[in-house]
């Protein structure tokens, strides 16, 4: 598998708030591809943008308003596709739920590749499985479960 991850970062935020983002990006998306059983090769696109920016994609292409926290938009292999990431949305629910944002960036990287490759949480069937991966996926770098409030 030769996964190339282009990171583009048009938002000055993330550089401020979390310098190692490009490489934790690349670490992330990858571990990803390699925990969903990715055998290709390919590009994954990771920007980290702004939440003006990722409200106009909301707006434009899933007809919704305001921003979220992570878009995912898929393409045709060599190009797995897009993943964007909303800095103050990410920054804002980082801190409510008590994680490093480095934490919880990570795990939106992941979230967004795994959506790439056609994983979704909209049955329970399917978000069980999604959040193994990403669960697996976030240990292989080190990172607590996401999911696990103290609840389960």
């Amino acid at each position: 598998m030769s996964i190339a991850v282009a990171i583009t970062i048009p938002c000055a935020d993330w550089r401020r708030a979390l310098p190692r983002a490009s490489g934790l990006a690349r670490r992330a998306a990858r571990e990803a591809l390699r925990q969903a059983a990715y055998e290709g090769d390919g590009e994954v696109s990771v920007v980290l943008a702004d939440d003006a920016t990722v409200a106009d994609l909301n707006r434009r292409y899933r007809r919704r308003r305001g921003p979220t926290n992570v878009l995912s938009f898929s393409a045709t292999p060599p190009l797995l596709g897009d993943v964007v990431i909303a800095y103050e949305t990410t920054a804002r629910e980082a801190k409510a739920q008590h994680k490093p944002l480095a934490d919880h960036f990570a795990h939106l990287v992941v979230h967004g590749t795994l959506h790439l490759l056609g994983h979704d949480h909209r049955r329970a069937a399917e978000a069980r499985r999604m959040e193994s991966l990403e669960i697996v996926t976030l240990f292989r770098l080190g990172i607590a479960d996401p999911y696990n409030d103290g609840a389960r």
